[in-house]
């Protein structure tokens, strides 16, 4: 006997959020119930991000440029087009999570040429129709890289973790044709309880205007 297939509003939806909020956990999970096409950041495999939590200056630039080479690779591949068997797509990260993180960690004439290098990619790849924003504050964020123990992680510092979070809070502020809802989870555990995970997946799942929509539940 058939199942009926659970639907979403949008076709293509984005997880973002700062290091720490939960991205990953949140993707996988409304994947699964969905039985979308899963879009992972490959963050593990990227051999520059250890060494540039060790020495900024010095890896920032090749660190960028192997993340958008890996982030436009896969978006190329498995965003582009849906398929039959995953209606839906939904990925941990937005392409324009390169060039917030860029603006931050670049020097003025290294950003200069990634973005250069950066519009030329992206203005090839398709625009999700939502983009989720886990908004946590700082405390919760430093709390939550400690509990996970990833080594490398552990030299990020809470003025680096607030400049992240400042640079997507300008880059959804200039947003004028993206559908963007911003989610308070400061109060919320969405890993451990089921609760609060449906509370999510029931305000992502809604129409909402384009600009940027907040809920704090």
């Amino acid at each position: 006997m058939a199942t009926t297939m659970k639907t979403l509003v949008y076709n293509y939806i984005t997880i973002e959020g700062c290091i720490g909020a939960g991205k990953t956990s949140l993707t996988q999970s409304l994947a699964d119930e969905y039985n979308a096409k899963l879009i992972l950041e490959q963050f593990e495999e990227n051999s520059f991000l250890p060494k540039f939590y060790s020495d900024p200056l010095r890896y920032a630039f090749p660190l960028e440029l192997s993340f958008l080479a890996d982030r436009f690779q896969q978006m190329k591949v498995h965003a582009v087009t849906l398929d039959v068997f995953h209606p839906y797509i939904i990925s941990d990260y937005h392409i324009q999570k390169s060039l917030i993180f860029a603006r931050k960690t670049l020097q003025p004439d290294e950003f200069q040429l990634f973005s250069k290098l950066f519009h030329l990619m992206v203005s090839q790849l398709p625009s999700p129709e939502l983009m989720v924003y886990l908004y946590l504050d700082i405390q919760h964020l430093m709390l939550n890289i400690r509990k996970r123990g990833r080594q490398y992680e552990q030299r990020i510092t809470t003025d680096y973790l607030r400049t992240i979070q400042e640079s997507y809070f300008e880059f959804m502020k200039q947003q004028k044709n993206l559908r963007i809802l911003i989610i308070d989870t400061n109060r919320l555990d969405f890993v451990a309880k089921k609760d609060d995970y449906e509370m999510i997946r029931d305000l992502i799942n809604n129409n909402y205007p384009i600009g940027i929509t907040r809920i704090q539940p």
